[in-house]
């Protein structure tokens, strides 16, 4: 048998029933360049269909007639590491996803390719009379071989579609097999490299400047761009026509004369660096002081450690976090810092900006694309040693990582909600075992799941219990909605919030008030019949906003007009429930001579930095916004927070609703008071008895903490059990219902038959998501409670795998989660 080399492929058609690296042969031609960690080309599937993937590994094996032969690389060096392909993999095992999958999301999207399938009649001098009596046989041939006649014998799919209907790929493989048609996929990356030509002399200055002073009044334009190269060196060409006014026929033909030489050099699409003055010395407090020490002394360790860095609002984290880095970069290392929310990098990067420069860098989807790309080119070439961003930013490639500080670590935003759907703290702790790095996990209110590893001992753990320079907490005022309503007051803003801002904006302070729903109102109700519009596509009621006066989806984007009349019975529709639109209007109406600013996803989007700036910058006096106003801002003049509605994330069916609410109320209760003036906060809500809305107004983690732990055990919730749910989806709800109750069975029995099981996992449901409807697609959850090791993972991705490949439940999705979102 003859030997052959033999690389192994994540191939991007392949789904995860039957995902697993392909072998394909590696031609001669393509020795040098088909080497790990390069995109190709490769036919995959009975049909041979084009398909990108990239490849794993190479080695030698035996040539078989079933290998089949790359077709293209795209790459010409890798774009990923070996430890990024091991990355890929453990990802793929952790977070049941196909290996391309995990590949795609480590790489930075403008690396990608876009992949169009061009037709060509295999002969395209061939007479039309002819080709009309080869594709006899084939229905409907005439429109497209119109269309490929037309466009010179080729055209895209996308042409043909549009142009025939959408029966024509059945055309085009019944063209294909009488041999009057051949496909092609050709593949264009979404960003290409930008580059600018760059010119030089190409002899010695005192050779070129004896060459050209003999012309140099018939030609002076020569004797410019010759005199202007010996001075300044290598400079682009567009520069030296801008500065000599000579034109690039003028520059050919000094490089046609042997005088210059031009190249090609690289350019970078970064936004221009925002000027900020050098930072001052940081001066750490004693209590600063020894958190630092104590998680610096970790640093000094072989292995990999992490920290729980807790701390109340104030109280100078980022301090911390910037003494960590100057220490980690003073020992050669990297580090990276990542914030729960985009709105939270522009004062960021300011401060770090400050202390380390050019060496910093930004990644966050909020950049355009071509930005995102270089600043990664960037980061792999060595240039950055810290990375600032969000989630995503966890796949920066950094070569010498020494620390990882997630702030806000708690946030749900951290956990990816498509696939592969990994969670950055997880992520996080696989690069920091690997590098030996440390990781620091920052939070005034950590996850449970996180408090409950420092408590054990499996985190180190650092307490910051005072705010900065001996700053007092805000005072929590909690107001009863209920008063107000049989006070007769329906508003949004109660008596107590209102005496509050009227106080602020006599004394020229500023104001957040935090609402979590956008919109105007929830839903419109007929208070005749009473009818409530949903969206016709998913099983949820459309939301009004006022600034458009439509009704709209949250969840699909579907948008209709808003009438004022049921269309069921001609009742008049009312508003119910409120959203940051309605607040705003009944704040323009209490308080009409008051700037307001209101920053959700319908105002915010690109904005982010700009409606932050405004608030500073002109002193603003009321900020009105979702959860983009609840962490990590900073500005002194704010004294003032009002929560206007503490209920709307508590009663809400999932474990997490409790420790969520407490930490958002935390952190935008911490938005107050951070100058030298007081602060105070208003928390409106129809329960204040709540144990977690008494506990988050006295700013009191440990009290809440000791009363969730509690529950947590009880119901078998993590840390004490892992969650894993499986998600079945498809357009009808009678087959979706059956298929969920069919995995609980088949779950079940597995688990009978495992005699090797630790503990005794319960498989429960199926029940329905909680919008059970979502772009016309209805979707059930069965639930295993068991621990995340090896074995259940195994049989997590056997049952999923089993599922896809079952006939009866074709037209139908699954996918699972581990401890997810919802």
């Amino acid at each position: 048998m003859e030997a052959a080399v033999i690389c192994k492929v994540a191939v991007s058609a392949a789904p995860y029933a039957i995902d697993k690296p392909y072998d394909y042969l590696v031609p001669e031609a393509m020795m040098e360049t088909a080497v790990p960690g390069v995109r190709v080309m490769v036919p995959f599937g009975r049909g041979n269909r084009s398909a990108e993937g990239m490849v794993l590994t190479r080695g030698t094996g035996v040539r078989t007639k079933k290998l089949k032969p790359l077709t293209a690389v795209l790459d010409r060096e890798p774009v990923l590491d070996r430890a990024g392909i091991e990355l890929a993999l453990w990802m793929r095992q952790r977070y049941f996803c196909t290996l391309f999958e995990a590949v795609k999301t480590i790489l930075p999207t403008g690396l990608w390719y876009q992949l169009r399938e061009v037709w060509k009649l295999t002969n395209p001098q061939l007479d039309r009379l002819t080709a009309d009596s080869m594709a006899a046989s084939v229905r409907r041939a005439v429109p497209v071989l119109d269309v490929l006649y037309a466009g010179g014998g080729s055209a895209d799919l996308e042409t043909l579609r549009s142009s025939c209907g959408q029966q024509t790929e059945t055309v085009l493989r019944g063209l294909q097999k009488v041999g009057l048609v051949v496909c092609e996929t050709a593949a264009r990356r979404k960003v290409v490299d930008r580059s600018r030509r760059m010119a030089e002399l190409a002899i010695p200055v005192e050779e070129a400047l004896a060459a050209v002073e003999p012309k140099r009044r018939s030609a002076p334009q020569r004797y410019e761009v010759v005199n202007l190269l010996a001075s300044a060196g290598r400079i682009s060409a567009a520069d030296v026509c801008y500065f000599t006014g000579a034109s690039m026929r003028t520059l050919r033909a000094l490089e046609k004369g042997g005088l210059v030489a031009f190249s090609q050099e690289e350019t970078l699409r970064l936004s221009p660096p925002e000027q900020v003055e050098p930072g001052p010395a940081i001066i750490l407090s004693g209590e600063q002081q020894a958190a630092f020490d104590q998680i610096l002394s970790l640093t000094e360790k072989p292995a990999a450690q992490a920290a729980l860095l807790q701390g109340v609002t104030g109280s100078g984290k980022t301090q911390v976090y910037l003494r960590l880095v100057q220490e980690v970069l003073a020992r050669g290392k990297d580090a990276m810092v990542l914030v729960p929310e985009i709105a939270l990098t522009p004062q960021m990067m300011r401060k770090f900006s400050s202390y380390f420069g050019d060496r910093a860098a930004m990644l966050h989807s909020g950049l355009r694309m071509t930005e995102r790309y270089d600043q990664w080119k960037r980061i792999r070439r060595g240039e950055v040693q810290v990375v600032l961003g969000t989630r995503s930013a966890i796949f920066a490639p950094l070569r010498n990582l020494g620390m990882i500080i997630l702030d806000e670590e708690q946030e749900s935003s951290y956990q990816s909600e498509n696939p592969p759907r990994y969670h950055t703290r997880d992520v996080a702790k696989y690069l920091c075992g690997r590098y030996g790095a440390t990781l620091v996990l920052g939070s005034a209110t950590p996850a449970v799941e996180t408090a409950w590893a420092a408590e054990s001992g499996v985190y180190h753990k650092a307490l910051l219990r005072k705010r900065y320079n001996q700053r007092a907490l805000p005072e929590v005022l909690v107001a009863d909605l209920r008063e107000e309503i049989h006070n007769g007051n329906p508003g949004l803003i109660g008596a107590v919030l209102r005496r509050e801002l009227e106080k602020n904006l006599s004394q020229g302070e500023q104001s957040i008030l935090f609402l979590n729903r956008r919109g105007n109102s929830r839903m419109l109700l007929c208070g005749e019949c009473g009818h409530v519009p949903e969206c016709p596509r998913c099983s949820t009621a459309l939301t009004y906003h006022s600034a458009n006066g439509r009704l709209m989806c949250h969840y699909c984007g579907h948008s209709q007009r808003v009438s004022d009349a049921c269309p069921v019975c001609g009742g008049r529709m009312k508003h119910v429930g409120a959203g940051t639109q309605r607040v705003e209007e009944e704040l323009r109406d209490l308080f009409p001579e008051a700037g307001i600013l209101r920053m959700d996803t319908d105002t915010a989007s690109g904005r982010h930095e700009e409606i932050l700036s405004q608030f500073e910058n002109e002193r603003i006096p009321i900020l009105l916004g979702t959860q983009m106003v609840a962490k990590g801002l900073d500005f002194e003049n704010v004294t003032l927070v009002g929560v206007l509605s503490a209920d709307i994330s508590l009663y809400v069916d999932n474990y997490r609703a409790a420790e969520r609410t407490f930490s958002l109320l935390t952190q935008v209760v911490g938005r107050a008071g951070r100058g030298d003036r007081a602060g105070r906060a208003v928390i409106q809500t129809y329960t204040p008895e709540n144990d977690v809305i008494r506990c988050a107004a006295r700013q009191d983690y440990e009290g809440f903490y000791e009363h969730e732990i509690r529950l947590r055990r009880l119901r078998r919730c993590p840390p004490f059990a892992d969650l894993f749910t499986f998600t079945v989806s498809g357009a009808e709800e009678g087959r979706v219902l059956r298929a969920a109750a069919a995995l609980r069975e088949r779950l079940r029995s597995l688990y009978a038959a495992d005699q090797a099981a630790d503990s005794q996992p319960e498989v429960l449901g199926p029940a329905p998501a909680p919008v059970v409807k979502l772009n016309n697609r209805y979707r059930y959850r069965v639930l295993l409670v068991g621990k995340n090791d090896r074995t259940t993972r195994e049989l997590v991705s056997w049952a999923m795998k089993e599922f896809a490949n079952n006939r009866e439940n074709r037209g139908l999705h699954i996918f699972a989660d581990c401890n997810g979102l919802e």
